[in-house]
């Protein structure tokens, strides 16, 4: 009886230890009708998850990224979350593979990133609404609508929340504007201007996306959604009056139309199977969070390099002083033909999208086999397209840790095409792209114009691995007297 009970613990311990073995292995070594790129899938289950989300206290590429580019070359697999990726930093590979969507690859979005913007997965929505998306941004964002009446705009809104920092002893410069860049998308969005705070409520929210997706109270993602419910508490509000006496007739008297990107977003529901009454203010929240949580580091990191490169400041100092000097009425606003005049003020803001890289990259999913320089990378894996592994490339950019704007004198659009993406590339590039350059360049022009900024404290970069400032970056900000 005893030895009839061991025989049968053997046996199960022997099974289990071959299953789980088989189980080791095959996580190991993914199925694959051809060769996978060189690297490793980690430990079972989290892969190398763990290392992806390590800090690092540096401007450079993140420690996991560069590692591996060393270890394995520009073209690797891991593992993170649970799923199986390949990470690509070749400019020729990344150009063609970005040309490719709906063929080869479609937009994916990390699963904690879903769950955030919305409980179904954002990817299933498809290519259409993707393209339906981007033709209505670059209606109320793109180059059209911010000639004719943003830049204006934006450089009211900008000079008059600058001029509030002079009443500050010191401004954490990325906090403070937050909000002001919370209200200007949100009244280009919804033509609505909400209470401050809640735009200091997104504040860092990336970072809090680019967590594990525990919804347990205390961590992070867990104060990410309730800080989530809050703003769609609100743009449900909004959607819900604005569809109060909304009438779809243009001619109808009194309708309640503001011209703007929900009126436009209503007009279509019933239309468009994927715009619903429950899906519209995960949208409005989603574009929200998109502009304040990219361009807020931006300007903040503007702002560190160039109070620490007095001759770069001096140079744009110069050109926008010039500007004003040839304008007719000294007291006229920026006009369009100003802003495309700004050579070195566009070298600015080049340099610091090149250093910056507020995103560990483009994810995409891969909807076919790929093959590549003798690898295979299957199909169902997603693909991490790493524009940091170009823009810090020494072999493409001389000294590349070093802000420097005059290395775009000599830098041509074939380079920039394969080697500079700060917004994606292929046939999605960012929708908002032109948005962000203009408002950087009419926060630049009213800075050196009108403010003196004074560096008081902080400035410490990390990615963990998306870009971070953890003690904040402090300035003290006066009028400047003509």
């Amino acid at each position: 009886m005893i030895m009839e009970i061991w025989y049968v613990w053997v046996f199960i311990i022997s099974f289990l230890s071959v299953s789980v073995g088989n189980w080791i292995y095959r996580w190991r070594n993914p199925k694959c009708k051809g060769k996978l790129p060189p690297g490793s899938m980690g430990f079972p289950l989290i892969g190398e998850t763990l290392s992806f989300f390590v800090t690092s206290n540096s401007i450079d590429m993140h420690p996991f990224v560069n590692e591996r580019l060393k270890r394995y070359g520009p073209l690797f697999k891991t593992n993170i979350a649970g799923r199986p990726v390949a990470v690509s930093s070749d400019p020729e590979f990344n150009y063609f593979v970005l040309q490719q969507e709906g063929k080869l690859i479609e937009l994916y979005y990390m699963d904690s990133f879903s769950q955030t913007v919305h409980n179904d997965n954002l990817s299933n929505l498809g290519g259409y609404f993707q393209r339906y998306l981007r033709r209505s941004i670059l209606r109320h964002f793109g180059h059209e609508p911010l000639k004719r009446k943003l830049l204006s705009e934006l450089e009211d809104v900008i000079n008059h929340e600058v001029h509030k920092w002079t009443n500050l002893p010191e401004v954490d410069v990325k906090l403070q504007t937050v909000p002001m860049l919370f209200d200007l998308t949100s009244q280009i969005l919804m033509s609505y201007k909400p209470e401050k705070n809640l735009g200091e409520d997104l504040n860092n929210m990336l970072q809090s996306i680019m967590t594990f997706p525990l919804y347990i109270p205390g961590t992070a993602f867990y104060k990410c959604i309730q800080k989530k419910r809050k703003a769609i508490k609100l743009t449900t509000w909004v959607l819900e009056e604005r569809m109060k006496g909304y009438s779809y007739d243009n001619s109808a008297e009194g309708c309640n139309k503001k011209g703007d990107f929900l009126d436009e977003v209503i007009g279509d529901i019933g239309k468009e199977a994927f715009l619903t009454k429950e899906f519209v203010p995960y949208l409005l929240f989603g574009l929200l969070l998109a502009t304040v949580e990219t361009i807020s580091p931006t300007v903040t990191l503007a702002t560190m390099y160039l109070l620490d490169n007095p001759s770069a400041l001096q140079q744009l100092t110069e050109e926008h002083e010039e500007i004003l000097k040839n304008r007719e009425d000294a007291n006229s606003g920026l006009v369009w033909e100003e802003y495309k005049s700004m050579t070195f003020t566009r070298y600015v803001i080049n340099e610091t999208l090149r250093l910056e890289n507020v995103l560990p990259g483009m994810l995409r999913k891969v909807i076919a086999d790929i093959h590549v320089d003798g690898y295979t990378i299957p199909k169902g894996w997603i693909l991490l397209v790493m524009p940091t592994a170009l823009h810090l490339n020494p072999n493409i950019y001389e000294d590349p840790l070093t802000f420097n704007p005059s290395r775009w004198k000599n830098i041509g659009s074939n380079g920039m095409a394969k080697n500079f993406m700060p917004f994606g590339g292929g046939d999605r590039p960012c929708a908002g792209a032109e948005f962000s350059k203009v408002l950087m360049a009419v926060f630049l022009h009213v800075w050196v114009t009108k403010f003196r900024f004074t560096k008081v404290k902080g400035g410490n970069i990390v990615r963990a691995p998306i870009l971070g400032f953890p003690d904040g970056f402090y300035v003290n900000v006066s009028r400047k007297h003509c």
